[in-house]
């Protein structure tokens, strides 16, 4: 026999998924003649949730989810693994979710987002559930929840200053997307970086792509064939930075004596002897601590409701940068 779902309650109810499970959490905003209908329903069909009747208890579930909706980019498993392992410590099973559905149903204590898009409505929509939840990575443009993220402002203008001591003024851009926290900070925060020293970033050397490395090869063989490339690019994250130096050795363009490439995140790879490349490193680590802290403050009701904590990313200097040559052709 096919397990019941609270669909199945919805539709003999004559309700809203969501109404089912608001009803069974016994959530405010819900009528108490729906309730009754709901619990009716559920009962009539022996239903019972996923989680084996949290929703119909108050006891904890001891798990929380991690929402991670890019996981082709290998920033997110180093991000999970720290949050993982950190949740472990204080006793919670993590349970990784590629998006949003299935998360006010009561099997979860709490959620980590930290593919979060600028003006995603899911954060509001967990507040307004009663779903203890922290943002981690990506924030809101107007907080509406705990969150916790690196500082990139702060780690583009240490990039700037980099290139700016090395005497590049002919320097290029590769940023991640608009829609997110990360791609817009990291590009407002280099402008601002560069005005600080008299640069600019012409509007020919800027392009805009998905965090990946095909859009930043394509991005790249872009830039180094304008009449007068970049001896600079810079980019929004590691992943892009590959996707760069690859554009790079295609053209025979070398990199760091006649092209400077610079990253952001410090992903293992971009360690590697084959890569080095000069980036930012992001704790993630200590992301992690700080999200998993917000969050247990979020679920013993101790937690500001929009705390925001930012960390401070550092330069790894390794060997895709140098002083400007001007030899880019």
């Amino acid at each position: 026999m096919a397990r019941v779902t609270s669909f199945d309650v919805a539709a003999l109810a004559g309700v809203s998924q969501p109404t089912v499970s608001r009803a069974l959490r016994n959530l405010p905003g819900t009528a108490p003649e729906t309730r009754e209908r709901v619990l009716r329903a559920a009962a009539e069909l022996s239903y019972v949730t996923s989680d084996r009747g949290r929703a119909l208890s108050t006891s904890s579930t001891r798990r929380i989810a991690v929402v991670a909706a890019e996981l082709t980019n290998p920033y997110y498993p180093e991000l999970v693994e720290p949050l993982r392992r950190e949740l472990a410590r204080h006793g919670y099973r993590t349970v990784l979710v590629a998006d949003g559905d299935d998360l006010t149903d009561g099997s979860y204590d709490g959620v980590v987002l930290t593919t979060t898009t600028r003006h995603s409505t899911l954060p509001r929509d967990l507040t307004e559930r009663g779903v203890p939840h922290v943002l981690a990575n990506r924030l809101l443009d107007h907080p509406e929840s705990p969150g916790c993220a690196i500082d990139n402002h702060e780690g583009m203008r240490v990039v700037a200053d980099l290139l700016a001591g090395l005497g590049h003024t002919r320097i290029g851009a590769v940023h991640g997307p608009v829609d997110t926290s990360t791609g817009r900070e990291r590009a407002d925060g280099l402008r601002a970086g560069l005005r600080r020293h008299g640069l600019h970033l012409r509007r020919a050397h800027v392009r805009r792509v998905p965090f990946s490395h095909d859009a930043g090869c394509v991005a790249t063989r872009e830039l180094l064939g304008l009449d007068d490339p970049p001896t600079a690019i810079v980019c929004g994250n590691d992943v892009i930075a590959f996707g760069a130096l690859s554009a790079a050795r295609e053209r025979n363009v070398t990199v760091p004596e006649d092209l400077t490439v610079i990253g952001f995140d410090d992903i293992p790879a971009a360690g590697w002897p084959l890569i080095s490349l000069t980036t930012m490193r992001c704790d993630l680590a200590e992301l992690a601590r700080n999200a998993v802290e917000l969050l247990l403050a979020r679920i013993a009701g101790t937690a500001e409701a929009f705390a925001q904590r930012r960390l401070p990313p550092v330069l790894v200097e390794r060997t895709t940068h140098a002083r400007c040559s001007g030899r880019v052709e």
